[in-house]
């Protein structure tokens, strides 16, 4: 495996010529790009397992490296990070993965979960929200508020599927305490995206001359969750009967085409609504249940779940590479840039911490609770790429500095959270050792 490596190196060097070669045709240097994307990316996913880490570690990595060759004299694969046509991949893939999320978890779910999932949650927000614009504020004082407002925006979410499958790893995922991390991530997941359109709208308005005063921060906000519980309604309305007729369509793919369309559909809708598409991509996933697909048998079902999977193998690795591009390691070689890699990371850590004080009742472990929603994974990358097309002023509203901080942020919280969340339950499952063997 480790052969793909030189390559893939190789592969780089002979870029210029290969892009020259391409003439009229602009397909030829995306497909290279793609060879380079998915060699690296799968090459160091697999580094990334052996070590017992997510692969989107390694997949980030991937991009880093193939966005940074040019410091080592290797300049070709550059291009890689500002190429149009790999941004709409990745886009794509972002889509897809956000819709993949949502499909995880349904409206029941989330109703479902109990008062310390809820609770949690909140804080889990407002907390790191909170002192993600204080950083901002300390450290970034000659930009704007709404820079450091996306900061705190960036800090909000948690990557639910890093944490559910260490859970899965150390065999507690039926834990009361691992119930409602995921509850909790998963209501994250809807009030992280809420923080980001509600921003990303105050900025989009900010940049078209309006001015962000209380009434229209306070209509962003209300189009942001009215857009998710109209989708949501309308959606619970429609679907039913959208796919009680696509199951009488015949030939391959129906399912898969039918479901892929609904996101697309609600993800256009989003960006027309002037939010982020992927708010619609997940909830075209939290609209769409099993009872949906009941029509299609078991077999269609079973192709959706497998068709998805492996669209998203394809395209999502091409977001991870393509955000890890962006990421420009000379930044780190200015002090006020790992100065803010540092505090974003902690206030990242801290944040996170504050949110286990909504854990209610006796005998739970708090300490587990706040480790388990630290990682930031695809969800903390997705919001600061957004960030990057935002553009207020004629500025990105991050800057290359600023997002290769908040990389290195999402780098180091999904990094950590493996080993200290098992260290975390540790106590847990000695406390219960002497059960280990009985029956009952």
């Amino acid at each position: 495996m480790t052969r793909l490596l030189p390559l893939a190196l190789a592969l780089s060097i002979l870029f210029p010529s290969a892009a020259l070669a391409a003439g009229e045709d602009p397909s030829l240097p995306l497909l290279l790009f793609l060879v380079l994307i998915l060699l690296t990316a799968k090459l160091m996913g697999h580094v990334s397992v052996l070590l017992g880490q997510p692969p989107v570690l390694g997949e980030l990595c991937a991009g880093i490296l193939l966005g940074n060759l040019g410091l080592i004299g290797i300049p070709a694969a550059g291009g890689l990070a500002a190429d149009s046509f790999v941004d709409i991949f990745a886009r794509i893939g972002v889509v897809i993965l956000l819709f993949q999320v949502g499909l995880e978890s349904t409206v029941r779910d989330i109703m479902k979960v109990g008062f310390s999932s809820l609770l949690v949650a909140v804080l889990g927000v407002i907390a790191p929200f909170g002192l993600g614009w204080l950083v901002g504020a300390w450290l970034l004082p000659g930009e704007s508020a709404y820079v450091h407002a996306f900061l705190g925006a960036t800090l909000c979410a948690t990557s639910v599927g890093i944490t559910a499958r260490v859970l899965q790893d150390i065999g507690k995922s039926r834990e009361k305490e691992a119930r409602i991390i995921l509850g909790a991530a998963v209501i994250d997941d809807v009030l992280g995206l809420i923080v980001l359109a509600s921003v990303s709208g105050i900025i989009l308005a900010a940049d078209a001359g309006g001015q962000a005063d209380w009434m229209s921060t306070v209509m962003v906000v209300l189009k942001a969750v009215g857009f998710l519980a109209g989708s949501l309604l309308l959606g619970t309305f429609l679907t039913p009967r959208l796919f009680r007729q696509a199951a009488r369509l015949r030939g391959p793919g129906v399912l898969l085409g039918v479901s892929l369309a609904f996101c697309f559909l609600l993800a256009y809708l989003a960006g027309l609504a002037g939010l982020a598409p992927i708010v619609g991509a997940f909830a075209a996933g939290l609209i769409l249940e099993p009872v949906h697909f009941q029509q299609f048998g078991d077999d269609r079902i079973h192709s959706l779940e497998e068709g998805l999977t492996r669209l998203a193998e394809f395209l999502v690795p091409v977001f991870f590479v393509a955000m890890g591009a962006k990421v420009d390691l000379r930044a780190f070689a200015s002090a006020d840039a790992l100065l803010l890699a540092l505090a974003l990371t902690v206030a990242a850590v801290v944040g996170k911490q504050i949110c286990s004080l909504g854990v209610v009742g006796r005998g739970l472990n708090r300490w587990a609770v706040g480790i388990g929603m630290i990682p930031r994974g695809e969800v903390g990358l997705i919001f600061a790429g957004i960030g990057m097309t935002l553009v207020l002023r004629g500025e990105p509203v991050v800057d290359a500095a600023t997002y290769s901080a908040v990389v290195m942020m999402v780098f180091v919280t999904t990094l950590v959270t493996p080993p200290l969340l098992k260290r975390a339950m540790r106590p847990r499952a000695a406390a219960n050792g002497s059960t280990t063997g009985d029956p009952s």
